[in-house]
């Protein structure tokens, strides 16, 4: 049972924004040096949840809009949003804010109408604004402080899809989107997550 006022809140949002490293991936960044090249260069490799993936479909398919906000700049993070179809992706993001304010204006929505899912003090600014402030359950303590939601799970393990959980429970239509998700017929649920990766 959702408490009645993250409900009311929740129910507000049409626009979900996500930082990336800590919140749909465990933190980690692991770097491959390029073995073939006298210049500092090599490889990042970053890991994600798939079911994250599935419960951005979830979103897509309830008419969600996603957005990713992160302060690095990553191959592997244009890849996977790609392959989500994720609307609004703003990496080399040192202050938020910026690109909060350019998804607000490019979806015509308000500060209320906006969750956003964080795990550091990079996000407090954003957290501060928004309709509905989300902490991932590995976020540091500023960031669960002020949060008005705490995911059950870690970044990289289902944090984000606790967010989007919640946020179709809260509408009442979580039941209702899986089984849209599961019709054959389904256009929306056809074109996620179709993994084309690195081809």
């Amino acid at each position: 049972m959702i408490e009645p006022a993250l409900a009311a809140r929740a129910r507000r949002i049409k626009v979900l924004l996500f930082d990336v490293d800590g919140v749909l991936t465990d933190g980690s960044i692991t770097i491959i040096p390029n073995a073939n090249s006298s210049e500092l260069s090599g490889v990042e490799v970053k890991s994600f949840s798939a079911h994250d993936g599935m419960g951005i479909a979830l979103a897509h398919v309830a008419g969600l809009k996603v957005g990713w906000i992160t302060k690095r700049v990553s191959q592997v993070v244009a890849i996977r949003a790609r392959d989500l179809r994720i609307e609004h992706v703003y990496q080399g993001q040192h202050y938020k804010v910026q690109a909060l304010d350019q998804v607000i204006a490019d979806e015509g929505c308000t500060l209320e109408e906006i969750a956003y899912v964080g795990d550091d003090i990079i996000d407090l600014p954003v957290l501060r604004k928004v309709g509905l402030a989300v902490a991932s359950a590995n976020a540091r303590p500023q960031v669960k402080a002020m949060a008005h939601f705490v995911t059950e799970h870690p970044g990289g393990q289902g944090a984000a899809r606790d967010t989007i959980d919640l946020l179709l429970e809260a509408r009442g239509v979580l039941s209702q989107t899986i089984e849209q998700y599961l019709d054959p017929e389904n256009v929306e649920a056809k074109k996620a997550d179709i993994g084309v990766g690195n081809m």
